[in-house]
């Protein structure tokens, strides 16, 4: 007989208080000592305990430099040239940095190498610069973005990225939007661009670069300029700027999404944030900014450290309440946040997914009259176009669990066509056809080997259901409701659920109902408490499914809702409304994404994508 401990691979472990389900999120900012000059657009480099910031605006550009001890400021040797709105560079101490770009005015492309006593003139960059973006180390950094021509203000804002080798400054890939205000964070060959200004909104645009060229990546939740950053590309802080007004919030990226954490004291913009490579999120810190007016004030970023999560699903006993728990994740506080744009925009498309950062997107029209053969891939960071569909086609119906094997049935390419494409993870393979030739979204679940469909439009609106082997289709029990416009979640072709849906001529034309499948008959279950069409959903299962976005009116809707076998509850709201989304079974309750659509009608296609995130908490385990 198995053991727990064999089957689980950890023991169970008795705490006086509750684990931490996630480290960041007990992340917390506090006071330290205060700059003996207040000032703002000053650079700098280090972390909590080891740190410099130097440059900056008083009345006038400042060349000061302070070094901190974690505890109080000292001043040391200054800048050879004061400047405002520079950028730096760093190893996370206070001997070795890279001052470099700002305004003496004018813009400056000086780079100045600190180590640890003094400031030493270095080559220079190629560009002058002002408000752009760095990070690295003394011997390799990055410097990108900014304004660039000598007047300040003046414009454009530069998508140019310059790669220090130690001696001297070469062009390295640019980046995809001009951007001045942006913050720097990590390594020459593992970079974020975060945030900054547009000509002229402020944005939250995020890009990563792999030491070649620069890539679109998640977005943060809110725009902001003149942030601080701290961590590294893949476990890092963006935290304070002008969003506007001057904001406090602080956001975590995990490498595929950001989550908000833990505010700063004072909402604030233009502080030294470490600007290079910090030792990581447990220890960042910001010192001096516009609070609006030049501050002094240095606060500290701490994580708790007293326990390490071993894996999701951990049981541990808390001798405190006396109680079993288990580090879980509890659908409703989940959250949905703005990811990377699709390369082409679409609506009424097919999908295949398996989580927010495992996804296939397939078809679809570019109204009025273009069907699509387009194939995107996504990464959690990055949409890469891969094998076109062989037939282009929208309001087909997509199931699969992978972004490497999907189904593509029925749709509409100027007619309604029963045709299929299989996706073997490199190509798209026509497969038997279904036996009724059906569009406008159809919806069930399954594999690519294992899937169930029904309903859509013939016309008229249909109640046929088909069973997909992995070879052919069979009509089986048809839906209880004739509908079209549904969300499908499912396994198979055993277990489905949709839900949702367009019944004209019956009024409301936005049906509530929910079917669930069992292999054999459709049952009719607890109803969403939106009645809506064209919705997006998904789910792993018909007890686990998600539906989201659709409308009631000719305009979209931003609802979001789970079900746990036996009811829908609604949840925390798309953060943009959409319908016409990409077509899915598959995705999950815990991590679900939107892609494409609309925001308004038919005539709209869109390249936005959302993805839909639940943390991990405690629970308490309750036997009976």
């Amino acid at each position: 007989m198995s053991k727990y401990k064999e089957i689980k691979g950890f023991k169970v472990q008795t705490l006086a208080s509750d684990t931490v389900a996630s480290v960041v999120s007990t992340g917390t900012w506090a006071s330290g000592g205060s700059l003996n000059t207040a000032r703002r657009g000053l650079a700098g480099s280090g972390a909590t305990t080891a740190a410099l910031a130097f440059g900056g605006y008083t009345t006038t550009q400042v060349a000061l430099n302070e070094q901190y001890n974690g505890t109080s400021w000292t001043e040391v040797g200054d800048l050879n040239t004061a400047r405002t709105n520079l950028a730096s560079s760093g190893n996370g101490t206070t001997t070795a940095s890279l001052a470099f770009a700002g305004n003496t005015p004018p813009n400056s492309a000086l780079n100045e190498s600190w180590n640890g006593s003094a400031w030493t003139e270095v080559g220079d960059l190629t560009i002058a610069r002002n408000e752009s973006g760095g990070c690295g180390t003394t011997t390799a950094a990055l410097s990108f973005g900014g304004e660039t021509p000598l007047t300040p203000g003046s414009g454009p804002h530069s998508v140019k990225t310059e790669e220090w080798d130690g001696s001297s400054w070469a062009e390295g890939g640019d980046l995809n939007t001009g951007i001045r205000g942006n913050a720097g964070l990590g390594l020459q060959t593992a970079a974020l661009s975060v945030g900054g200004q547009l000509d002229p909104p402020l944005t939250n645009h995020v890009e990563s670069y792999n030491g070649s060229a620069w890539t679109e990546i998640a977005n943060m939740n809110a725009a902001k300029n003149r942030a601080g950053t701290g961590g590294s590309y893949t476990n890092g802080l963006a935290f304070g700027g002008d969003a506007p007004p001057l904001t406090a919030a602080t956001e975590y990226y995990d490498g595929t999404s950001w989550t908000e954490v833990g505010d700063l004291s004072d909402a604030r913009s233009s502080g030294a944030f470490g600007g290079g490579a910090p030792t990581g999120v447990s220890d960042a810190i910001l010192a001096g900014g516009n609070t609006p007016g030049n501050t002094a004030n240095t606060e500290e970023w701490t994580t708790s450290s007293s326990f390490t999560k071993i894996n999701l699903g951990q049981v541990y006993y808390n001798s405190g309440s006396n109680a079993f728990k288990v580090t879980g994740q509890s659908v409703p506080a989940g959250t949905w946040a703005s990811g990377t744009a699709l390369n082409s925009g679409r609506n009424r498309a097919g999908s295949s997914s398996s989580s927010n950062s495992a996804a296939l997107i397939f078809g679809g029209q570019n109204p009025p009259t273009s069907y699509l053969t387009i194939t995107e891939k996504y990464n959690g960071s990055a949409w890469t176009e891969v094998a076109d569909l062989n037939e282009g086609r929208t309001s087909g119906t997509g199931t699969g669990n992978s972004q490497d094997a999907g189904l593509y049935s029925a749709g509409y390419d100027g007619a309604r066509v029963a045709d299929v494409e299989q996706w073997d993870g490199t190509s798209w393979t026509a497969k038997n056809a279904m036996n009724q030739a059906r569009s406008e979204f159809a919806a069930g679940g399954g594999t690519s080997t294992s899937s169930i469909i029904a309903g859509g439009f013939g016309p008229p609106k249909l109640t046929n259901s088909e069973s997909w082997d992995g070879t052919n289709w069979t009509e089986v029990s048809e839906l209880n409701t004739a509908r079209n416009g549904m969300g499908g979640a499912g396994s198979s072709n055993t277990d489905a659920l949709v839900y949702g849906g367009d019944v004209y001529p019956t009024s409301p034309r936005f049906s509530n109902a929910v079917e669930k499948w069992n292999g054999s008959s459709w049952t009719e279950v607890s109803e969403l408490n939106t009645g809506r069409l064209d919705l997006g959903g998904g789910g792993l299962s018909s007890t686990q499914a998600i539906a989201f976005g659709g409308a009631t009116t000719p305009n979209s809707e931003n609802e979001t809702e789970t079900w746990n076998g036996t009811s829908w509850t609604e949840q925390s709201e798309l953060v943009t409304a959409i319908r016409y989304c990409a077509n899915t079974s598959n995705g999950s309750t815990m991590s679900a994404i939107q892609s494409g659509g609309s925001s308004s009608g038919p005539s709209q296609n869109e390249t936005t994508v959302q993805e839909w995130t639940v943390p991990e908490a405690n629970q308490t385990i309750t036997v009976s």
